[in-house]
């Protein structure tokens, strides 16, 4: 990225911004987070900036616009042009009358005291700043060379029905429980003329939730994500709130490098100023600075699903990984992730008894209280198991123990949704059993635990719904233990995976899913041996060791 010489944070100062509270979403942006922004986006009065248009979708109290005009008041002087050459070189929209009048006053108010007349002052202002819903204004589909601004954050309880409504058949990435900010980073990216650019300050949750999806997809398919800096301890507000910000720049281009950066409280004007130099040299290496650390990426993150959260080093790293090797779920490797049988009703269908039905209806079940030690221990429980090898539902006459157990219990039994569906199917489990697992080595995986817990049962054992599992046709399933026991494959789920209360992390299988592998016939003899006896000796740092070197890594940066 090639950018001009910095724009001097304090190098004009504009009227304080109204102190009232938060309302439609407004929350005021600090000039020096604007300025760090207008930066990034390459928006510098060296430039003929005349000649882009920047569009501001909620322009609030001026904070960006403010910015804006004397950045393009700069410019004009600086390439001899008069003012009123910029007429259309801003629009900013807001659904405020009271923003939209303090703004215009703004405006005049700056290019004022920068020596432009007041008859041009005043008709720029009335050009440039305009009443209106930006997601539902057509003017917004104008092409834009910068989308720029801290769009508004609403919760969906907090907009009116038939506004929201509205939104969402303006705006295809508004699905589920979507805030308004996605409708509006969707608006802006559409209105980007190719190589065009936008900045947003804004809630980061998109880029992990599943609301966020859709817009993911958007970004991913059609726009490069060019930086990411998390902001969720800095003080980058005029007004206290929890919105774990980011600054976002993205751009209509194919996916390009991309910089990963997170900040510390200590971030400011000043360190804002480092980071900027470091991020317009095109640094290669990374910056580990007491106030932020960032990493270049060659790309960003093709997945979807979710974006990871880490370090920037271990962000680089993880992306890193994710060029060279394949996914732990591989149709080469046949080795697939799966999760445990659900029954509706485990009181009923779980048992300790083994006289309680018919033997060939008892089903070994291992349960997460038997992976606790890391080997496992079967404590005795079994699935009441009301299917065949065929995965047919078996005929109740055939068994009268089966049938008289059931009959006992059919009240709890029809009550569930599964039964209520299908009535005559009401002693069915939700989830079928498919028999061949039982017999098939595999790898447990505890739903709920402070760090990865691969434990192997040899055959024999069917997974209850709170273990997860992993099953190959060719991994060595010592080896695989030895591997995900490592710290860089806990590093995958840890960035992926939804953190609980205390630090415990969810090992689901669309997080298990997300690590990746080496070969199997990559991995030394030297380095399979390490693996398997890490695995069997629980011994996380020896695996770890082991793992990195099999995945041609140095170490793993915190």
């Amino acid at each position: 990225m090639a950018t001009a010489a910095l724009f001097d944070f304090d190098h004009q100062a504009l009227p304080d911004l109204p102190a009232e509270a938060v309302e439609h979403g407004e929350v005021f942006t600090r000039r020096w987070v604007v300025e760090l922004i207008l930066d990034l986006l390459g928006y510098t009065p060296d430039k003929d900036l005349a000649e882009l248009r920047i569009v501001e979708p909620a322009c609030g109290a001026g904070a960006f616009l403010g910015a804006i005009a004397a950045r393009l008041s700069e410019s004009c002087r600086n390439h001899g042009r008069p003012i009123t050459d910029a007429a259309d070189a801003v629009e900013a929209f807001d659904l405020l009358e009271k923003n939209v009048a303090h703004s215009q006053e703004l405006v005049v108010e700056l290019l004022r005291a920068n020596g432009w007349e007041h008859g041009h002052a005043r008709q720029l202002a009335t050009s440039w700043v305009k009443q209106g819903d930006y997601l539902l204004n057509a003017a917004s589909r104008h092409r834009a060379d910068l989308v720029v601004g801290n769009p508004p954050y609403i919760r969906l309880e907090d907009v009116p029905d038939d506004r929201m409504h509205a939104y969402r058949s303006a705006c295809s990435t508004m699905g589920g429980r979507a805030d308004i900010y996605i409708g509006f980073y969707e608006t802006a990216l559409l209105s980007l003329k190719p190589g065009g650019r936008l900045g947003f300050i804004c809630a980061d949750r998109w880029m992990r939730n599943q609301y966020g999806r859709k817009l993911r997809q958007l970004v991913t398919r059609r726009f490069s994500m060019d930086l990411a800096l998390i902001m969720h301890d800095v003080d980058a507000f005029h007004d206290q709130v929890a919105a774990y910000p980011a600054i976002t720049i993205i751009s209509n281009q194919e996916q390009g490098s991309a910089v990963a950066a997170d900040t510390s409280r200590a971030f400011g004007a000043s360190q804002a100023r480092n980071f900027l130099s470091w991020y317009a040299a095109g640094e290669q290496r990374p910056a580990m600075e007491d106030a932020y650390q960032a990493a270049r990426m060659p790309h960003w993150f093709p997945d979807e699903d979710s974006w990871p959260a880490a370090s920037p080093a271990r962000l680089a790293v993880l992306e890193e990984l994710s060029e060279r090797f394949r996914l732990l779920e591989d149709e080469t490797t046949r080795t697939r992730v799966g999760i445990g049988i659900a029954t509706g009703a485990d009181k009923v269908f779980i048992t300790n008894d083994p006289d309680l039905v018919e033997q060939d209806r008892l089903l070994p079940l291992a349960m997460v209280r038997d992976t606790t030690s890391g080997t496992l221990r079967w404590n005795g429980s079994y699935l009441v198991n009301p299917w065949n090898s065929q995965g047919e539902l078996v005929d109740l006459t055939d068994y009268p123990q089966l049938a008289s157990y059931f009959r006992q219990h059919s009240g709890a039994l029809r009550k569930r949704y599964v039964a209520i569906k299908q009535p005559e199917r009401w002693y069915k489990t939700i989830d079928k059993v498919d028999h061949r697992l039982t017999a098939q080595p595999k790898l447990f995986f505890p739903d709920m635990k402070l760090t990865i817990h691969p434990v192997l049962d040899q055959g024999g054992l069917y997974p209850h719904h709170n273990l997860y599992f992993i099953v190959s046709g060719v991994w060595d399933m010592r080896v695989l233990g030895g591997l995900l026991l490592s710290k860089v494959a806990e590093a995958f789920v840890e960035a992926y995976a939804v953190k609980m209360r205390g630090g415990t992390l969810r090992f689901q299988a669309q997080y298990l899913r997300k690590i990746r592998v080496p070969d199997p016939n990559s991995i030394s003899d030297g380095d399979r041996a390490a693996l398997a006896a890490a695995f069997d000796n629980r011994d996380v740092k020896a695996a770890t060791e082991a793992a990195l070197r099999a995945y041609g890594l140095a170490e793993l940066p915190d």
